[in-house]
């Protein structure tokens, strides 16, 4: 009898672990993770900003100071709007400050651009600073003084810096401060909206940390308000293009729907329409016709997934392409396990899961990127090494 249910107990054990390892593995095959310990400095607001808005011709700087045991505060000061205006973001795991000039001056980037410059293209980073400043840092963008290194260079934000964590404020000054660096270098940093830069214009924070409404709060604001109308933040992820075209490559966060080269638009034209709805939810009611179509959340170039959803030819995805005389597409928004060449080398698919700045995940996440020079095309690691593609 005992041995009976010795022999049981050890089959029911095995076949236990057998299905444990099949259910993990369906999992992390499908994105799903383990959190296994955060950083309390995650939730850390003194030194949190700056969020600067625009007000009687002022410019308003606002910081979080305080603590729990004595309270949050806001440290703000006003300046003229004709002014560059010194200020620094503070990121608390490394007690880092990002140092920079701020203006009430924001130009709408050139769509297209085309010359023998490298391209460096990372997507998804998801408000990871730290993991993106190092990927910078390992492939030579950037020293670790955060000054330029890349010369004429193309960096490439392929979407979705926010949302997802704690460090959103960091980033975004980050890329403005890299913006203005790249320009005295000959440079340029291209940030291309994806799909929750966009939810965040729209009031839409269901994936934001609930950390950015306690900030909102004590700096006098509505969540909404720190990408509103008359937030320097606000007014400049606006101006931002949702597709460029760099070296003959096009750069969109989601895809190009194949029925988009049935369009009579320029790349300029179908910015300029998903420009003018980056402040309309994606529930208001719109006409049927092809501003929804630019706009949906299925088929615009900041949603679209059908180069891994849908049953698409080869002919269909080049017909996207040779609308824009594009040789390829790259592409951010739907996850992959390593940075991917499809489609004969007509997409590049670069959204992986970079490691968050407080969070330690199981399985453990790696950034990853793309190089481009000339025809040549190169998975990047966050070793700072290269793979050709």
């Amino acid at each position: 009898m005992f041995k009976t249910i010795k022999t049981n107990l050890k089959h029911f054990f095995i076949t236990f672990f057998i299905l444990f390892i099949m259910i993990v593995t369906f999992g992390i095959y499908h994105g799903a993770e383990a959190n296994l310990d955060e950083d309390r400095l995650a939730f850390k607001l003194d030194k949190e900003g700056p969020h600067i808005f625009f007000e009687d011709d002022k410019m308003v700087v606002n910081y979080v100071r305080g603590g729990k045991p004595e309270g949050f505060y806001n440290d703000q000061s006003i300046h003229s709007i004709e002014h560059q205006v010194a200020v620094k973001a503070h990121f608390p795991l490394d007690q880092e400050d990002i140092n920079f000039t701020v203006s009430s001056v924001i130009n709408t980037p050139e769509v297209s651009y085309e010359d023998e410059n490298q391209i460096l293209a990372i997507s998804d980073i998801e408000s990871g600073y730290k993991a993106f400043r190092d990927f910078l840092i390992a492939h030579g963008v950037i020293d670790e003084q955060l000054n330029w290194q890349f010369g004429k260079g193309h960096l490439v934000l392929v979407g979705d810096a926010v949302d997802r964590g704690n460090s959103v404020t960091q980033v975004l000054w980050f890329i403005y401060k890299l913006e203005q660096e790249a320009k005295k270098h000959g440079g340029n940093v291209h940030y291309i909206i994806g799909n929750h830069e966009i939810k965040n214009l729209q009031g839409n924070f269901y994936s934001a940390s609930e950390k950015y409404l306690y900030v909102a709060s004590i700096v006098g604001k509505t969540q909404l308000d720190l990408y509103g109308e008359n937030s320097l933040l606000g007014r400049w992820l606006a101006s931002k293009n949702s597709i460029e075209s760099i070296n003959g490559n096009l750069f969109v966060h989601g895809g190009i729907h194949p029925k988009l080269s049935e369009f009579d638009y320029t790349l300029e034209q179908i910015n300029q329409i998903v420009r003018s709805n980056y402040r309309k939810p994606y529930f208001t009611k719109r006409e049927r016709g092809d501003e929804e179509f630019l706009v949906s959340s299925k088929t615009g170039p900041a949603w679209y997934r059908g180069y891994f959803k849908d049953d698409l030819s080869q002919e269909d995805v080049e017909k996207g392409l040779a609308k824009f005389d594009a040789k390829s597409v790259v592409v951010g928004h739907t996850l992959q396990w390593s940075v991917q060449k499809l489609y004969q080398g007509k997409v590049f698919a670069i959204d992986v899961k970079h490691p968050n700045d407080y969070r330690v995940s199981f399985p453990v996440r790696s950034s990853e990127g793309l190089l481009i020079e000339g025809d040549d095309y190169y998975r990047l690691l966050d070793d700072g090494s290269k793979e050709s593609l």
